[in-house]
């Protein structure tokens, strides 16, 4: 498929998604439970708090305590999601996360809204660009970073069906929906969106629709860009990375997080063990964020259409 044949079915943020995910999640299994942290409307849970109220707990400004009870649960064979802000969910709760979930293995399912420089207006103390490397360098962690409304909702019920510690990253801002409702959703499967000879493109997230952006403006450019959905940052689709780059000989990897320890670090890795490739990133350079519209610090902090454009560009020069 080309970029320009993609259908744009609305636009929604991508916390609805999750908010329906875990409604859903609820409706299949009994032993989904949800915690919040005081942010029940900002973080879409109110459906499953009115559906399932003797399974909803509001445990107020206390994430470190929502996470060790979260942990104490699943000892009881329940499967909690913990719903607060994406700093909150890691910078805040780190001992908690990586002793009583991660290193015990526990079955806790980390729903971290309002990621990266989109969070907007509330600044740089709210919003998190450290968050992915954080999560994925702990052992038994999987980490989900899901692209628009209708792929929050089918990986909400796809990580309640798995059993171990999950880091489920989506946004508040709304942004155009392009994954079909009844698509197949496979944790450590990457989707291919765009099919392409020049250039790869692998994003997450919310660069992933300016990933399809950048391939439209590339496509009337002559330039024939792949685009890769790496929803799954951990466990990575190798497999998938390397099928690309033997066609197309160069890659560029967008996130809305930092250079350090993302999506694009964990890219390169596997490239320089399997196929070194000349790679371009397209994230936040080793700075903290500012208050401002999602729009202005997306083009500010270099993560917009218009950069994914310029490292397809300037990669495929270094061929």
């Amino acid at each position: 498929m080309k970029a320009s044949e993609i259908e744009v079915l609305g636009k929604k943020d991508t916390r609805s998604g999750f908010g329906e995910g875990l409604l859903e999640a609820g409706k299949r299994n009994k032993d989904v439970v949800a915690l919040c942290a005081d942010l029940t409307g900002s973080l879409k849970m109110n459906a499953f708090e009115n559906e399932f109220s003797d399974r909803f707990f509001q445990v107020g400004i206390a994430e470190a305590n929502m996470i060790s009870m979260a942990a104490g649960m699943t000892v009881g064979g329940k499967i909690p999601f913990t719903g607060t802000f994406a700093n909150f969910s890691t910078s805040r709760v780190y001992d908690q996360v990586r002793q009583s979930v991660a290193y015990s293995k526990k079955n806790v399912k980390i729903a971290a809204s309002h990621a990266g420089l989109t969070l907007g207006e509330d600044g740089a103390t709210h919003q998190v660009l450290e968050d992915i490397g954080m999560m994925k360098m702990l052992p038994n962690m999987t980490v989900v970073v899901p692209c628009d409304f209708n792929q929050t909702k089918q990986a909400t019920i796809a990580v309640a069906e798995l059993d171990g510690p999950v880091y489920l990253r989506f946004g508040r801002p709304s942004v155009p929906i392009f994954i079909k409702e009844d698509a197949k959703f496979e944790i450590g499967k990457a989707d291919v969106l765009v099919e392409g000879t020049d250039v790869t493109i692998i994003a997450c997230g919310h660069l992933v629709w300016k990933s399809i952006e950048a391939a439209i403006e590339l496509e009337k450019a002559g330039i024939s860009a792949e685009v890769i959905n790496m929803h799954t940052i951990k466990p990575l689709d190798a497999q998938a990375v390397l099928s690309s780059v033997a066609k197309t000989g160069c890659v560029v990897t967008a996130e809305e997080h930092m250079y350090n320890g993302g999506l694009g670090e964990s890219i390169a890795r596997v490239l320089s063990q399997n196929n070194p490739t000349p790679q371009e990133f397209v994230a936040v350079n080793d700075t903290f964020g500012e208050s401002g519209t999602p729009d202005e610090l997306l083009t500010k902090y270099n993560i917009d259409t218009a950069d994914v454009i310029s490292a397809a560009k300037k990669v495929i020069q270094r061929k």
